[in-house]
């Protein structure tokens, strides 16, 4: 069954600022909070406007979703984008409530770890921006990258401690329930356990070398391989090699954006790339065959007689490979008719003997001069 557009599901346009955004689903989560809305359908509606707004909400997941649709989380979308993979499933609605409203809106098993009581928040993604060479981009390269990561702490394997305990604050629940004063008056809300952050133990002895966390900072190097043919911006993601989470959730990823140092004969459009062929009167007038570079060598250019400045001339799949694909661009010669700015004595006769001619005949010229007055 098709899923419903987001901005639909949030009742908003497809241009809405991030505060439209947010602004609009305060209000839908007010009406359909099952703590409230007791309606049948109102709970599942309320989890189709959570993920409405985790995906609209988040930058680099909107500009996903409006290239490709919900196709771009679904496993192996993305293709050339870089972007795979989004279980809403993930979606921790506890936690946008708590970000929203400042406070617990706790409801049956939302935003929940599957696999215990305690809530398993996603490690920490990373973003940096990788620098490459016009060339290192159009063909692609292996790259080395160095980051500090939060990293599983390898003495107690991430808990933290030592002689585990249940939780005596929530008795092993990892949620107290408190009573609160809300807009829809006195509410029995779900909040993190304050002593056990939510796993439902304790230790009898903190771990020294993570002072409790779970987690230590290392420095990690990984060799990214970059497909051929980013452009300026593409992101690569790298799934599950971001920060590791405080406590045993999944680890976060690490997105990878491009920045492409400018070609100083290319000029890069999308896959297409563009190149002055600098030409002079003669060559232009006459015609000729002109030896230019391209991305993989030197080919010979047939320019024709009578070839006009500004001229395109198209070089088909001599542009750029398109990420992930066999699909090409093309190579566009631009002809740039030089005018020499100096000229001897003899070349100056040359060009007035020509210009005495009758070259000003043409249908061009007739029109243009026959306004002339």
């Amino acid at each position: 069954m098709n899923k419903k557009d987001y901005y639909e599901v949030l009742g908003v346009s497809k241009n809405a600022t991030d505060e439209e955004i947010k602004r609009a689903f305060r209000k839908l989560a007010k009406q359909y909070h099952p703590d409230v809305n007791k309606e049948p359908g109102a709970a599942e509606k309320f989890k189709e406007i959570g993920e409405a707004y985790a995906v609209l909400s988040d930058e680099t997941k909107r500009r996903q979703y409006d290239q490709f649709g919900h196709a771009a989380f679904q496993n192996g979308a993305g293709g050339a984008s870089g972007f795979q993979g989004f279980d809403p499933g993930d979606i921790n609605l506890d936690d946008i409530l708590n970000d929203l409203f400042g406070g617990g809106f706790g409801f049956g098993n939302f935003g929940r770890s599957r696999s215990g009581s305690g809530v398993k928040s996603r490690g920490q993604d990373e973003r940096i921006v990788l620098n490459l060479t016009f060339e290192e981009a159009v063909f692609g390269c292996e790259k080395d990258i160095k980051l500090d990561l939060d990293v599983t702490c390898p003495k107690c394997g991430g808990k933290g401690g030592f002689n585990e305990t249940t939780c005596r604050t929530c008795g092993g629940a990892g949620r107290v329930l408190e009573q609160q004063q809300t807009i829809f008056g006195y509410m029995q809300t779900q909040k993190i356990c304050p002593n056990c952050k939510g796993q439902g133990k304790s230790y009898e002895t903190t771990c020294d070398e993570c002072r409790g966390k779970g987690i230590v900072t290392k420095n990690k190097t990984f060799t990214v391989t970059i497909p051929e043919g980013v452009d300026d911006g593409y992101q690569l993601r790298l799934s599950g090699k971001g920060n590791a989470s405080r406590n045993g959730g999944v680890n976060g990823d690490i997105y990878i954006e491009f920045k492409i140092k400018e070609h100083p004969l290319f000029e890069r459009d999308g896959q297409d790339i563009y190149l002055n062929v600098p030409t002079t009167i003669v060559e232009a007038t006459l015609g000729c065959k002109k030896e230019i570079p391209t991305l993989t060598g030197n080919v010979i250019l047939e320019i024709k007689p009578g070839t006009q400045n500004g001229t395109k001339l198209k070089l088909k799949g001599k542009g750029i490979k398109t990420p992930n694909s066999l699909m090409k661009g093309n190579m566009y010669a631009i002809i740039n008719v030089v005018i020499p700015t100096k000229i001897d004595r003899k070349q100056k006769n040359l060009l007035e003997d020509l210009g005495k001619t009758t070259l000003n005949d043409s249908s061009e010229f007739k029109n243009f001069n026959k306004y002339v007055k």
